[in-house]
């Protein structure tokens, strides 16, 4: 299994999120997806979709760690640059 923990990014930063609801179907549902925080934060106050850095669309709300990393998700955030450089 991949290691769920929360990574930085050059906006802020990105949180792992699973999705509960979907806007759209495929595989995006097994995964956990990179999400910016910001993003996490004001969907937990307004509960407004998030968008996944693969594209996928979801109201986040369960624990990440009991999926895998979304592949796409993991690649984009891997071509990344870290923030400070």
């Amino acid at each position: 299994m991949a290691d769920t923990t929360p990574l930085e990014s050059p906006s802020g930063g990105t949180l792992l999120e699973e999705r509960t609801s979907s806007t759209d179907d495929g595989d995006h549902e097994r995964f956990a997806h990179y999400v910016e925080k910001d993003k996490i934060v004001e969907s937990a106050v307004t509960g407004k979709p998030v968008t996944a850095l693969c594209g996928k669309k979801w109201t986040p709300g369960r624990d990440p760690s009991k999926f895998p990393i979304c592949p796409e998700c993991q690649e984009i955030h891997a071509s990344l640059p870290r923030g400070g450089e």
